[in-house]
């Protein structure tokens, strides 16, 4: 683990400030939402201050959480999906693995060739190994990116076998809605980032969905997310 986040000049203990933030992008929330919810803990703050907190610690906690370890075995599975900003187009593109864990985001004004290349060399980069496969749907941009990025990885291009990524778009738009869209495109590319590591650090992997197993799944994840924060657990 990277050096300990420092909460140094800041009124609020470190507890409430992990909380607050942990609420906001662990649940469908309002900043407004998030406000009332510390309230009603007797903690007053307003939700200025919480989108503050959300933009200084968010990024620094996601640096800190631990990351699954890649494998050859894994499967890749790619997809996108349009997010309009200010009027205009853009496009999220998204990579998970067989467990629905998200591996990479990627948020690009293009739907083309370029863009499915760069989101496969980010992949490669971070993951530092190929996968065992690779499944897109019917997109030809894919098809094209991984001749020329991944040529020795099986490829498989099918919209039904393709529903773990697009699954992996839902809890996004529900956030989405909730937010009432994004500002800019920088802002969702900070925002998805910490997002999906706090929902990967979360949600129990699809093998392990009894109801003791995601109950221990939780509360391991709670004492990791305490002990990223530096808080007591």
């Amino acid at each position: 683990m990277s050096k300990p986040v420092s909460y140094k000049r800041h009124r609020f203990v470190p507890e409430i400030i992990a909380h607050a933030v942990w609420l906001y992008f662990r649940f469908p929330l309002s900043l407004r939402l998030v406000e009332e919810m510390l309230l009603e803990r007797g903690i007053v703050v307003s939700y200025e201050t919480v989108r503050r907190w959300a933009l200084k610690f968010g990024p620094a906690y996601a640096r800190r959480l631990r990351r699954k370890t890649p494998s050859r075995r894994d499967i890749w599975h790619l997809d996108e999906v349009v997010v309009t900003i200010s009027g205009q187009k853009h496009w999220l593109w998204r990579a998970v693995d067989q467990d629905g864990y998200v591996l990479d985001e990627i948020v690009q004004s293009r739907r083309n060739t370029t863009a499915a290349k760069r989101l496969l060399r980010r992949l490669s980069r971070k993951q530092g190994c190929p996968p065992r496969r690779m499944i897109t749907d019917r997109l030809g941009s894919y098809a094209a990116a991984q001749r020329l990025v991944m040529r020795e990885v099986e490829h498989r291009s099918h919209k039904g076998l393709n529903n773990r990524a697009e699954n992996s778009h839902l809890p996004f738009r529900r956030r989405e809605r909730a937010m009432q869209g994004f500002r800019s495109p920088s802002y969702l590319q900070r925002f998805v980032s910490v997002f999906s590591a706090v929902r990967n650090l979360f949600v129990p992997p699809r093998s392990r969905r009894s109801a003791p197993a995601i109950h221990l799944h939780r509360l391991n994840a709670m004492a990791e997310w305490k002990a990223m924060a530096n808080i007591a657990a």
